[in-house]
């Protein structure tokens, strides 16, 4: 145990495996006090046949959620055992399904008394317990289905690493760390067209001369990220030129440029936020709706590259 509390909570699928495995095997020894010759792994499978109907492996598994490949293995073993049996469908004799053989049945008839002993022990450690560990359980399963830990340590990995993401205003010395960043994420996925090279070429005359706006993200002194703010009226600006790094994947980037952007515009005054971008592109499609963006239909774009257009009302 000194090892569990030393590493701490980043072990718990550790410690619930070996709480698992040492449940596992005092299972083992419950049956063998019941003369039940059952394996505890077949416990969910034949408590599934039990109720009486034949079913297929398929049928099982979604019952009892485990896979498909591992009910289909506890099926086989109890096969060889002599616990199960593969029978023809009632409803489609092309289809096999699985059932309990006699020998199990009887079984069945007998676990009775065990099923009735274990839930009664498992009661009372419960109560002896400070904290209740089946509806802790239940709690744990239900918040991992709505957000895996794989997507909770993604999340807290962008988090700490955003951390830091400085966002900084464009200077001059930033024209070709702009021009770079843009050009390596637009022939990534298409090409470069007239638009791209008069404002990528000459930032300051086609975006901050004409009343916009560039921001230069950077990861750890270095120039990862990009994004500009160009004024279309006195009240609406687009956004534009976002591009990221390959190098800055997973760092949160392309968000805190975003949040940069909406509240630069709304210090310029502006009500409206608009851009153009392509359906292809998920990530920044699902961040522009994270941003609060909603889908319009704008005047025709320059950008042969371009089927959608969003705004976001300030």
């Amino acid at each position: 145990m000194e090892f569990y509390n030393k590493v701490g909570k980043m072990a718990l699928g550790s410690r619930l495996r070996r709480l698992s495995e040492s449940l596992t095997d005092q299972a083992s020894e419950v049956y063998s006090l019941y003369d039940i010759t059952l394996q505890p792994k077949w416990f969910p499978v034949f408590y599934s046949l039990a109720e009486g109907q034949d079913k297929s492996i398929t049928q099982i598994a979604q019952e009892i959620g485990h896979s498909h490949p591992s009910v289909s293995t506890i099926v086989k073993e109890m096969i060889s055992q002599g616990f199960a049996e593969e029978r023809p469908d009632l409803n489609d004799g092309r289809k096999t399904c699985v059932g309990l053989t006699e020998k199990a049945k009887v079984i069945n008839e007998r676990i009775q008394a065990q099923y009735a002993d274990v839930n009664a022990a498992i009661e009372q450690a419960i109560s002896e317990s400070q904290y209740n560990l089946w509806k802790a359980i239940e709690e744990w399963e239900y918040l991992l289905e709505q957000k895996s830990l794989f997507k909770r340590v993604e999340d807290q990995k962008k988090l700490r690493e955003s951390t830091a993401v400085e966002i900084i205003s464009y200077r001059p010395e930033h024209k070709t760390v702009f021009k770079q960043l843009n050009e390596e994420w637009i022939t990534t996925w298409f090409k470069m067209e007239d638009s791209d090279h008069k404002s990528l070429d000459h930032p300051q005359e086609y975006i901050l001369d004409k009343g916009g706006f560039i921001f230069i993200a950077m990861y750890n002194a270095e120039p990862l990220g990009t994004c500009a703010l160009i004024k279309m009226d006195n009240h609406t600006f687009e956004l534009a030129k976002m591009a990221v790094s390959p190098k800055a994947k997973g760092k949160g980037i392309g968000g805190l440029l975003g949040n940069a952007v909406i509240e630069k515009a709304k210090e310029m005054g502006a009500n409206r936020l608009y851009l153009e971008s392509n359906t292809m592109l998920k990530p920044a499609i699902n961040l522009y709706n994270k941003l609060g963006f909603k889908k319009i239909t704008g005047p025709p774009s320059p950008y042969e590259r371009a089927n959608i257009q969003m705004e976001l009302k300030l």
